[in-house]
Order: structure tokens, then C-alpha cells, then sequence
């Protein structure tokens, strides 16, 4: 029986992808062999076969497919491949009547095209050749003409704009990001918090901790830490909105922002309250490596309960929630000021952090909580590095 080879899911927000066969139809192949690389929005991945037998290829290679669309089949000796369906009729005006297409009306040799007047004088003012513009009436009318020199032209930019330098679609990782950030605002209510912290005595212990780590210690990686410390205290932070329920968790699985070409990839860090900053150092860097590689698997940017955006030149910034996700931390850049102390003016290393939360879970009063306990995790970071 042939076995339908179908376009993975490869993450949670994944809608269709792009195949590269490895194979051709026809080839016989071996199970846990190759057979194409699949292109998502945020990932390459090799996809093998679930079983032996002959290939038949349904995607053309280079074609889009929706996720669980069928690109294939794996088939025994002999096999003939599944008939295709039948397309479903796309258009229909009313109940068993199909829509009329407009044709273009192509004037014999010697005959003029039937037009209307107003037609015929925008076609001449537009220089358009009305011979060539599609209806679907009796004759061409004035909203034809506009309607065909609308789609010659192409979209129009606003009135007064110069020329573009360059014009380049939307595609591929950032047509994915632009759908993710618009879904996000759209089905949340995004509230963001700021509150500056000193970071002078984390900063000097992270860099005494480096000196005798496999690798340096950053200050993104106290932050991780620390803020797993502050979930710790405010569990409510740590959820996830899904079909109308919110989910809780006590693993805190923290995403971090990696910034690519093409756009932003979040990978995932796994139970980092049970790792060390040193731990969650080699894990960071192994991640950052891998997604600027290209070579993350599909598990690596799943199954996020928070996430944490650094943008180390700015002072401070508003980011967007992880689609589910009620929490985010945006961390701006560490500069020295002078700032009261006791009643006296020091210089410190202070930092703005600004968190983005889902209204609909996360109360005002919860996401101060989480900044106080941050705030004194990152101030009093001794336990951090234990």
C-alpha cells in the first residue's frame, strides 16, 4: 500500500514549506534514507523515509506545500501511485453557476472592438490598446480599462514618494516574522513594563567566572539565570495561553532572539533553572552556532515558556510576545552614570529592562513582582553563580 510522504510541521507556527527532492521518482530507496530538504520559515531540515521502496514524486521540486499537504509517495515494486484528487471548483457566482472569467476581446482584422465611449477615451488618454483588455461583457466598458491598466501597472506606492532604490517581496523568514508579529499583537493584549537595574557587581563576577569556564560568561547568561530565579518566585509569569487555558509550568524552557540576515530565530534552552550559568553558557553558544549555521533542528526552537530578546544598543525597547507565550524580557545596553547612593552620586553600570506581557494573564501587579525579584537577582547575583 503506498505510503504518502506529507510536508512536516516543523515548529509550532509553520504553515507550508519549500521541498528540495535528494531523490528522484522512481528511485528505489532505503528507510531512514534522505529523500528531500524541506525550507521552512525558520528551517532546513533533511526529511528521510519512513519505510523502503520506489519514490514517487508529487511537489515538483522548488514548489510550496502546505504543512500535511502530500509531496509524495513511497510505493512497493510495482505499485501504481494513488490518483491525484480532483481540484474543487474555485469560483461560483450562485448555487450551480459558475463564474464567467473576463476574456479578452481580440478585434478581427479590420473590425473595431465594441467599447464604450468612456472606454475608448481612457484607453487613448492611458495608452492602452483596447484590443487587449479582458471582459466579461458585451463590450469593454471604462471600469475594464482602469481595471487592466491596474494590474499592468502593478501596486502603487503613495503619492509623493520617490522612486525605489529597490522593491523586494516579502518572503521566506521574514514573510514568516511579519505574520507572527502581526498575529501576536492582534490576538493579545500587550502591556510592557521598564525598570532600570545596576549591573556593575554582575557584570565584575561574571567576568571572574569566565576565567575559569570553558567559555566566557556574558551578561546574557546571568540574565537567564537570573530570571529563572525570578520565575522561581513568580510562577505566573511562566505560561502559556492555549485554546482559552492558561498552562503554568514549573520547567522553565527560556528562548533566546538570534539575529540572522533574513530575520530573527528564537532558539529554546531546556530546564535552565537546573543549569549552571557555565551550562547554560555551552548550551547558549552551541544554539547561536547552530542557527547561524542553519543546521537547527526542529525541537531546538519548540516548547519556549519565555523568552529573553537582548539588544545591546539601545537603551530600552517595547518586544513583541512569542505567539502563546505571556512573558517576554527585552534587554537594552549597560552604560555607566552617575546615580544616587546613600546619599552620595557614584558611578555605576545600570541597564534597562523592559517585559512585555499578556494582559489577559499577567496582571500589573504580578509583572512588578517578577521585575522586584529580577531586579534583586541581578543585584545580589552571589547565588547565580553557585
Amino acid at each position: 500500500m503506498a505510503t504518502a510522504i506529507v510536508m512536516p510541521r516543523l515548529g509550532d507556527f509553520m504553515t507550508e514549506g519549500v521541498v528540495a527532492w535528494s531523490k528522484s521518482s522512481g528511485d528505489v530507496v532505503k528507510q531512514g534514507e534522505p529523500l528531500a530538504e524541506i525550507e521552512s520559515e525558520k528551517l532546513n531540515y533533511d526529511l528521510e523515509a519512513s519505510e523502503a521502496g520506489v519514490l514517487h514524486t508529487v511537489a515538483d521540486a522548488g514548489s510550496t506545500v502546505p504543512v500535511d499537504g502530500i509531496i509524495g509517495y513511497i510505493l512497493a515494486e510495482g505499485e501504481e501511485p494513488p490518483a491525484p484528487e480532483q481540484p474543487k471548483q474555485a469560483v461560483q457566482v450562485a448555487a450551480g453557476a459558475v463564474a464567467t472569467p473576463r476574456t479578452p476581446r481580440v478585434a478581427a482584422a479590420g473590425v473595431p472592438v465594441k467599447s464604450t465611449p468612456g472606454a475608448r477615451k481612457v484607453a487613448s488618454s492611458l495608452g492602452i490598446d483596447i484590443s487587449e483588455v479582458p471582459t466579461s461583457g458585451a463590450r469593454v466598458t471604462e471600469a475594464d480599462v482602469r481595471a487592466f491598466a491596474e494590474e499592468q501597472s502593478g501596486p502603487k506606492l503613495p503619492p509623493g514618494v520617490p522612486t525605489p532604490a529597490s522593491s523586494v517581496g516579502m518572503s521566506g523568514m521574514r514573510k514568516g516574522i511579519a505574520g507572527h508579529m502581526k498575529s501576536s499583537i492582534a490576538n493579545t493584549a500587550q502591556l510592557s513594563f521598564f525598570l532600570e537595574v545596576d549591573v556593575t557587581d554582575v557584570q565584575q563576577m561574571r567576568r571572574d567566572a569566565s576565567k575559569d569556564a570553558d567559555t566566557t560568561i556574558t551578561l546574557a547568561h546571568a540574565l537567564i539565570k537570573a530570571c529563572a530565579s525570578a520565575i522561581k518566585r513568580v510562577p505566573a509569569i511562566n505560561s502559556i495561553l492555549h485554546d482559552g487555558t492558561v498552562h503554568q509550568f514549573d520547567e522553565v524552557n527560556m528562548g533566546f532572539a538570534v539575529a540572522l540576515d533574513e530575520g530573527l530565530i528564537v532558539p529554546v534552552i531546556r530546564s535552565v533553572e537546573e543549569k549552571s550559568i557555565s551550562e547554560i553558557a555551552a548550551e547558549m553558544d552551541e544554539l547561536a552556532t547552530k542557527a547561524k549555521d542553519g543546521k537547527l533542528l526542529p525541537d531546538d526552537v519548540v516548547g519556549g515558556t519565555f523568552t529573553i530578546s537582548v539588544l545591546g544598543i539601545v537603551d530600552g525597547f517595547t518586544p513583541i510576545l512569542n505567539a502563546g507565550q505571556s512573558a517576554i524580557l527585552g534587554v537594552g545596553r549597560s552604560v555607566e552614570k552617575p546615580v544616587a547612593r546613600k546619599g552620595e552620586v557614584v558611578v555605576r553600570e545600570m541597564l534597562t529592562l523592559s517585559l512585555t506581557v499578556d494582559h489577559q494573564t499577567i496582571d500589573g501587579a504580578v509583572a512588578g513582582s517578577f521585575m522586584r525579584r529580577l531586579q534583586q537577582a541581578i543585584e545580589r547575583p552571589a547565588p547565580l553563580f553557585k
